[in-house]
């Protein structure tokens, strides 16, 4: 059943992750994690994604580092969706949540709170930021770093 949130709603989810983000640390084993860098040249997004996979599942997610609002919000929100999933489960939540952002079809069910990113289209500059997050977590999960 796809999840009806109004436009304050959004925002204040959006805010609540950038105040508080759950999953905003370094690890303190960093070595056990897959990680990789990444930055913007258009905005202030400068963060580090760690996942460490275990028997093909992602048990642990984090990112750190220093980002607006938007890549703070979608990256905390992406790291708890892909918790405790297979790669190819993360991969397909990750690829639903670039579907929706692109005004593509995609499969809201599986998006939870990170629909509150729909509308980002209308917002061509923040793409980049929406997704930040988004393109670390696949070209760890994917192998390419």
């Amino acid at each position: 059943m796809p999840i009806s949130i109004d436009d304050k709603m959004k925002r204040e989810i959006i805010i609540d992750h950038y105040n508080s983000p759950v999953y905003k640390k370094t690890p303190a084993n960093v070595k056990d994690f897959l990680q990789i860098h990444m930055d913007s040249v258009s905005c202030i997004d400068n963060i580090y994604i760690y996942l460490k996979i275990e028997n093909n599942i992602i048990k642990e997610a984090y990112f750190d580092g220093v980002a607006c609002a938007i890549s703070t919000a979608s990256t905390d929100i992406l790291c708890g969706l892909i918790l405790n999933k297979s790669k190819e489960e993360a991969l397909y939540i990750l690829e639903q949540y670039q579907n929706m952002i692109f005004e593509k079809e995609y499969d809201e069910s599986v998006l939870e709170e990170a629909v509150v990113f729909s509308n980002t289209y209308k917002q061509a500059a923040r793409i980049k930021c929406a997704t930040i997050g988004c393109n670390g977590m696949k070209e760890i999960i994917d192998g390419k770093k």
